[in-house]
């Protein structure tokens, strides 16, 4: 906590403009002196739309930010503690003007910071931005003679998260570090986003990367710029011992000093590994932390907040892609999330906007009222209970409850008895809603999609769905009453290799009731209505010309169409031919000369006719009479 409360000078210009002149109450703000307050320039942006951060280690702030009013100036900077303040070089260009810093991130002798900025090494016919990594280390006291109070160990290098044959992801939103028992197993995970749109929507990637391959990549090749042809290219020169760069203890040599003015920037990229690819999403912000389920297994979980307000919950299984589990919507006004924070012992997630902060708990398994949806979910955070039979928030020893995390299948987990571990049986319905058919209407059984991971199909008990009486649209079923089509209907979705009805319908008639299925006999039934479509006409006529209309009005709008492409395509060349002519002196007739009735009245041209440059056109084609 920096305490940092308003000046009275603040406070009275404040009470001028009508505004309160009151003290917060029961607030964490102490008093300072005046002589403590200390200037924010390279601490924090002057405008709220540059993309920066800090972090603060030992006691020092490293921060990444604009260092001016325009947002031109980027700079990295070290300041408070006792070690002297450093910061990057403008003139030497180590960062570009539209640099947009996005995480800053401590290891063991380093702090790496990670932004994102216009490619300075690629020749493209557009701008091109890059993700980058930089670090400078934590011992760095500057440069003696050369690059005073500047850092003498800043690089960076490329950030590559893409997936195989496809474009890559190269804005990078936001970072942060899973730490792990071992740091050379610790992996850093980052959102991006990318500059290009496929299909008119954004698309968005989380990759990890791994802080052993970071650093193997600045211990690499570096870059340097040929003035002459002003293009990067590896550097192939005699290496410098202590290496430029290194966290070596010491000040460094004027000859190092003067080789890292040029070569900063490393030859080889970091690779990342895709975990999360997601059409249509603009993720902000993300925090991870590491969940073990029921079975001991540890597993990551991601929090993910999108430019629309919603978070997303994801798990990424040992050797696996990640897999969304839930997605709340926070904001109605879909206001993007701007910050997220993890808080472990209030088991919840604090996301933040520019109105406020929502307390969002790390797992709803309330929500899941059944066994099949509390095992399908496949949550690490949550657990079926048998005694009480609902979905709990895991804790503690719990061996009787049931999870499965590797298939998420609940046929061998949700089981009561021998009879129900058959792979092939389908679990019965819990409630069987009673549909009466209306003459001369269409009946709609809607069903509702629980899940985005499953599929879902129809069925009418042991048989096929007629599709003379039936169609899906919407996920709804349309059901044209007709002799024979009375019974049960359900909506099947069929997730990790189970089935489960998601909703039946016992579609009956006043004329002729149907006697129940005996195997349901002790299943509730409930009375709904549904919605009805009128159409005029009795239900056997309605079925036979039901397509007939629209398939003719779509025949006759689809042949104006064709028509019209066809008149465009063959007036186009004509015009073009016109226009040539009249171009070329050639598009006039004579006064009073009428144009040829008849291919046997074109005028012939003589035989001495030579073809002179006017007589070409631009396709090398001769230009008759008949042209003209």
């Amino acid at each position: 906590m920096i305490p940092w409360p308003a000046s009275e000078r603040k406070k009275t210009e404040c009470a001028f403009k009508k505004k309160s002149n009151e003290e917060l109450q029961d607030s964490l703000l102490l008093p300072i002196l005046i002589d403590k307050v200390m200037d924010g320039k390279g601490q924090s942006p002057f405008d709220p739309v540059h993309k920066h951060t800090a972090v603060l280690v030992d006691g020092m702030l490293y921060s990444g930010t604009m260092n001016n009013f325009l947002g031109s100036e980027p700079i990295l900077m070290r300041t408070l503690g006792s070690q002297p303040v450093l910061k990057t070089d403008i003139f030497l260009r180590w960062l570009h003007a539209d640099a947009s810093f996005v995480a800053a991130i401590p290891s063991t002798q380093v702090v790496y910071f990670f932004f994102e900025e216009t490619a300075s090494e690629f020749d493209f016919f557009e701008e091109l931005y890059i993700s980058r990594v930089a670090q400078v280390c934590k011992n760095d006291v500057g440069g003696e003679k050369l690059l005073q109070k500047k850092w003498t160990t800043f690089l960076k290098a490329q950030l590559l998260c893409a997936q195989p044959g496809q474009l890559p992801f190269n804005i990078i939103r936001h970072a942060v570090l899973l730490p792990a028992d071992s740091p050379s197993v610790s992996r850093i995970y980052a959102v991006f986003t990318s500059q290009w749109q496929v299909g008119g929507t954004r698309s968005s990637a989380v990759c990890a990367f791994s802080l052993t391959d970071i650093e193997g990549v600045f211990k690499g090749k570096y870059k340097e710029l040929n003035k002459e042809t002003s293009r990067w290219t590896t550097y192939r020169g005699s290496e410098v011992s202590p290496r430029p760069g290194s966290c070596s203890m010491g000040p460094s040599s004027d000859k190092a000093l003067t080789f890292m003015k040029d070569h900063f920037l490393m030859d080889e990229h970091v690779v990342g590994t895709p975990l999360l690819v997601k059409s249509g999403v603009e993720y902000t912000r993300l925090a991870v932390e590491s969940a073990r389920g029921l079975d001991g297994s540890s597993h990551v979980v991601m929090y993910l907040g999108t430019s629309t307000g919603s978070l997303h919950k994801a798990v990424v299984p040992q050797d696996s892609s990640a897999y969304l589990v839930e997605e709340i919507q926070l904001s109605p006004d879909s206001e993007p999330v701007r910050n997220l924070q993890l808080a472990p012992a209030q088991g919840a997630v604090f996301a933040g906007f520019s109105g406020g902060i929502w307390r969002v708990p790390r797992a709803n398994c309330s929500v899941y009222e059944s066994c099949v949806d509390c095992v399908l979910a496949r949550d690490p955070h949550c657990a079926w209970d048998p005694e009480s039979r609902l979905c709990s928030l895991l804790s503690g020893s719990t061996k009787p409850w049931k999870q499965d995390m590797e298939r998420g299948n609940p046929e061998w987990v949700c089981t009561r008895g021998p009879m129900a571990r058959s792979p092939r049986r389908q679990s019965p319905p819990q409630l069987i809603k009673e549909v009466l058919t209306v003459p001369n209407s269409i009946l709609e059984l809607p069903c509702p999609h629980l899940s985005a991971l499953a599929s879902y199909h129809w069925s009418h008990g042991r048989a096929k769905i007629s599709e003379a009486s039936a169609t899906v649209y919407n996920g709804s079923l349309l059901l044209l009453p007709q002799d024979g089509v009375g019974g049960l209907y359900q909506c099947v979705a069929t997730e990790n290799g189970y089935s489960y009805p998601v909703v039946s319908y016992w579609v009956d008639s006043q004329d002729q009731p149907l006697a129940l299925d005996p195997e349901l006999a002790g299943v509730p039934r409930e009375r709904v209505q549904v919605p009805l479509t009128r159409v005029g006409g009795g239900a056997s006529m309605a079925a036979q010309r039901s397509y007939w209309p629209h398939f003719l009005i779509v025949t006759v709008l689809l042949a104006i169409v064709l028509l019209g492409v066809l008149t465009l395509l063959l007036a186009s060349p004509l015009g073009a031919l016109r226009a040539r002519g009249k171009v070329q002196g050639c598009g006039m007739l004579p006064p009073r000369e009428k144009a040829p009735l008849s291919r046997d009245q074109h005028l012939q041209p003589s035989k001495d006719h030579r073809i002179s440059a006017s007589d070409v056109d631009a396709d090398n084609n001769h230009l008759g009479a008949e042209v003209a």
